[in-house]
């Protein structure tokens, strides 16, 4: 049976099952959330309290909230500043190979799009981590597009143990892995697992999701709750905003990760904001009319619904965006971004994965994080 053809539910082969229920929890409450019946009453109740409830949560993503966003920011600001003082996180990804087996048709490495594809040689990785790590940053993010043909499990770990030589933190986003593969890049040195779902509408997962193991709904959607299982230190959740419905996968994504959250409280959770942007071969796309005043809603959102996550903030975004909303809500922020496969130490080996809109150095941000009253943090963890 040709993958295109396999039922996005059911799970592949090699594919582990966990028993977790949160995945249904989730999908019920999306499936119930209408944020047209939010009314201005609702969102004042919600801005009242001290600790959010999940209707609260919903009702500031509503658009009944827009109105009330500047009043958002300032509770937001003061929770993030009660949970992270005026400390902003610096980081960079490194992409090691853009290989993928996925044919996703809002993204730049889908196995059909006609670009200049590369991995990087574990001297190549090391020379590129050597580079990165002269600029000061500690905490590298480690890339690959999703195929074990060419990037295996095992050429993460080892990539994984060179970056722990450099860097006190180390976060992997990679295609989705098993408990045990998981636990075994944990030993190599890896804190951090980000995965995002693109969009949790099940069918517009179908949809977009055309072959490929990235196709399969549950197996994609419990890699967090596998990765703490294998002993991760933290967990990264998003959605790709606009490409659904992006109110609803905004929801769908705070959820999931609440309910992580509850179930083993020791993790640390954090988000990613990340809007479609264009890429190779596709400059067009669909936004579905995500623009900085709804994003700006959804990270506030994320901050007063959890007000100890962790909020990431893409180069997606233009730097004045950037600026505004750290310390507001974001309390990491990636520097010196390369979004092909190397760049930092030689001219990059693979095309990117999508356009940046933020191309300043570390040394740039840094000084602008400092301009703005706010304490530039480069690590916030030893390795022992």
């Amino acid at each position: 049976m040709a993958i295109n053809k396999l039922n996005h539910m059911d799970y592949m082969d090699g594919m582990e099952a966990i028993d977790s229920n949160i995945m249904d929890k989730v999908l019920y409450y999306a499936e119930a959330f209408d944020y047209r019946r939010y009314t201005r009453q609702d969102v004042i109740g919600a801005l009242a309290k001290d600790l959010l409830s999940i209707e609260d949560y919903a009702a500031i993503l509503s658009p009944a909230a827009i109105p009330f966003l500047e009043e958002m920011a300032r509770k937001a600001k003061l929770e993030t500043a009660k949970h992270f003082g005026n400390s902003v996180c610096l980081f960079t990804p490194l992409y090691i190979a853009n290989y993928c087996e996925n044919h996703c048709v809002y993204c730049g490495f889908n196995c059909t799009n006609q670009i200049r594809r590369g991995k990087l040689t574990l001297q190549e990785i090391e020379e590129e981590l050597q580079a990165i790590a002269s600029t000061g940053l500690k905490e590298i993010l480690l890339l690959t597009g999703e195929s074990r043909k060419k990037s295996g499990v095992e050429y993460i770990g080892e990539a994984v143990k060179l970056a722990a030589k450099y860097f006190s933190t180390v976060g992997i986003e990679i295609y989705p892995l098993n408990t045990q593969e998981y636990a075994y890049l944990h030993d190599c040195g890896a804190d951090f697992v980000s995965v995002y779902q693109e969009t949790y509408n099940p069918n517009k997962y179908e949809q977009v999701h055309v072959r490929g193991p990235k196709r399969i709904y549950p197996y994609r959607f419990n890699a967090q709750e596998r990765a703490l299982l294998g002993g991760m230190r933290g967990v990264a959740f998003g959605a790709l905003l606009g490409l659904d419905d992006y109110r609803k996968d905004a929801f769908a994504a705070g959820l999931h990760a609440y309910l992580i959250q509850k179930k083993y409280p020791h993790a640390e959770i954090s988000f990613s904001t990340p809007r479609l942007r264009p890429y190779i071969n596709n400059a067009e796309n669909n936004p579905h009319d995500v623009h900085e005043k709804q994003l700006l809603q959804v990270m506030l959102a994320y901050r007063l619904f959890m007000p100890y996550a962790g909020i990431t903030i893409s180069t997606r975004e233009r730097a004045g965006f950037r600026d505004h909303v750290i310390g507001m809500a974001a309390t990491k922020i990636s520097a010196g971004v390369r979004v092909g496969v190397g760049g930092h130490n030689e001219e990059e080996k693979g095309d990117e994965q999508f356009q940046i809109s933020d191309p300043r150095s570390v040394q740039e941000v840094h000084q602008m994080i400092v301009n703005r009253g706010l304490q530039p943090v480069y690590t916030d963890y030893i390795r022992v």
